[in-house]
C-alpha cells in the first residue's frame, strides 16, 4: 500500500513517521536507522555541547542514509541561545528543522530564506495557529500522553489533534501516546498526516545511548508507571515512576522553587539515568505509550511491524 499524505510529500519520506527530537539520544545512529526505514529521523541540537559536535552528528548522519532528516532544536532550556547551532543546520544545508519547548520564532525567521521545511511542536490549538501564521510548514501535536513536554491543560491527542486540524491548513503530525500500527491508524483517522513518536523509538536497538535499565523499564511499564513532574513550574513534562521522581514531586508539594528544583530536574539528573542506569540518582522521560512497548526491535523490524498492523487495518476498512 502506499502511504502518500502531505507529510510525506513534504519531507520527502516514504512512511509519514517522525522521530521525535529525544533529548541526550537522539544522535546519528538513531536518525539513520529512522531514515533508512522510510521515516524522517532526527537529531537533537541542542544536546550537543557546541556547534562542531552538532556538525560532526550531521555529517555522519550523511555516511550512513542519504535519506531526509531533521534536527531538533528545543529552545525552552531557560535561555539558552540557540542561534549559533541553528546557523550549522542552514550552513550544513539540513532539509528538515523541528522546533519544540519554546517560541518559534527566533529560529523560523533565521531559516525562512532558505530551503529547510520547519515543523514545530504544539500542545494547544491556539499556538498551532500561532505556528502556521510564523510559517511553519507543518505542526506537531502533542497530547498530555506524551513523554517528556507535554501541554499545560492536560488535552488528550484523540481529542486535541482534530481540535487542530479543523482550525489550520497545513499538515497535522500527531504526538502522544503513539508506538504502534493501531495509534498510527487511529491519527490518520483523526486528520492527522503523519505521526510522530518518541518513547517506542528509545526500545530499538539503534538508541544505542539509552541504558538496558532505561529501555527494560519500558518493557515492564504499565498505563500507570509514568507521572507528570514539573507542574509548579508550568512546564509539565511525564516521566518514567521512580524514587527520583518521587522526590521531585514532595518537593512541588512544598512550592519549592526553581533553583530548589533544579538538581532534580536538570540534564545532569535525567542522564544519570537514561546514560547510566542510576535509578537512585536521576529519571527518564517517558511516555503513556511505554505501557504498549513490549520488545526491543531494530528500527527496519519496528517499521515493518507497523505498517503490517496498520495495512491490516486498512484493508478491514474497505
Amino acid at each position: 500500500m502506499k502511504w502518500k499524505t502531505r507529510v510525506t510529500e513534504l519531507l520527502g519520506i516514504k512512511y509519514p513517521i517522525i522521530q521525535g527530537g529525544l533529548a541526550y539520544l537522539a544522535y546519528a545512529d538513531l536518525a539513520a536507522a529512522v531514515s533508512n526505514a522510510g521515516g524522517l529521523g532526527q537529531i537533537t541540537a541542542m544536546s550537543l555541547a557546541n556547534e562542531e559536535k552538532l556538525r560532526q552528528e550531521i555529517h555522519k548522519v550523511r555516511t550512513l542514509t542519504d535519506k531526509p532528516f531533521g534536527v531538533n532544536f528545543a529552545i525552552g532550556q531557560h535561555g539558552r541561545a540557540f542561534e549559533h547551532m541553528v546557523q550549522v543546520a542552514i550552513d550544513e544545508r539540513v532539509p528538515v528543522i523541528s522546533v519544540t519547548g519554546g517560541n518559534p520564532k527566533g529560529v523560523l525567521d533565521m531559516v525562512d530564506s532558505y530551503p529547510i521545511k520547519k515543523l514545530v511542536l504544539v500542545a494547544a490549538r491556539r499556538q498551532a495557529q500561532k505556528a502556521e501564521e510564523l510559517g511553519a510548514d507543518a505542526v506537531m501535536v502533542v497530547g498530555q500522553e506524551g513523554g517528556g513536554h507535554i501541554g499545560r491543560n492536560d488535552v488528550g491527542t484523540f481529542v486535541l489533534t482534530p481540535q487542530v486540524v479543523d482550525h489550520i491548513s497545513i499538515p497535522v503530525i500527531a504526538s502522544g501516546g503513539i508506538g504502534d500500527g493501531k495509534g498510527m491508524m487511529a491519527a490518520l483517522s483523526l486528520g492527522a498526516e503523519g505521526i510522530e513518536m518518541g518513547t517506542r523509538f528509545i526500545a530499538t536497538k539503534e538508541c544505542v545511548d539509552a541504558h538496558p535499565v532505561y529501555k527494560k523499564a519500558l518493557l515492564d511499564a504499565d498505563e500507570n508507571s509514568t507521572e507528570v513532574i514539573k507542574r509548579t513550574l508550568g512546564t509539565p513534562a511525564r516521566a518514567l515512576k521512580n524514587t527520583w521522581t518521587a522526590q521531585i514531586l514532595e518537593l512541588e508539594s512544598q512550592l519549592a522553587d526553581f533553583d530548589s528544583l533544579k538538581p532534580f530536574i536538570g540534564g545532569p539528573a535525567n542522564k544519570a539515568y537514561i546514560h547510566d542506569g542510576n535509578d537512585l540518582k536521576g529519571f527518564g522521560w517517558a511516555g503513556q505509550v511505554a505501557a504498549r512497548i513490549h520488545d526491543i526491535p531494530t528500527v527496519s523490524e519496528l517499521f515493518s511491524t507497523m505498517i503490517g498492523e496498520a495495512e491490516v487495518i486498512r484493508k478491514s476498512w474497505s
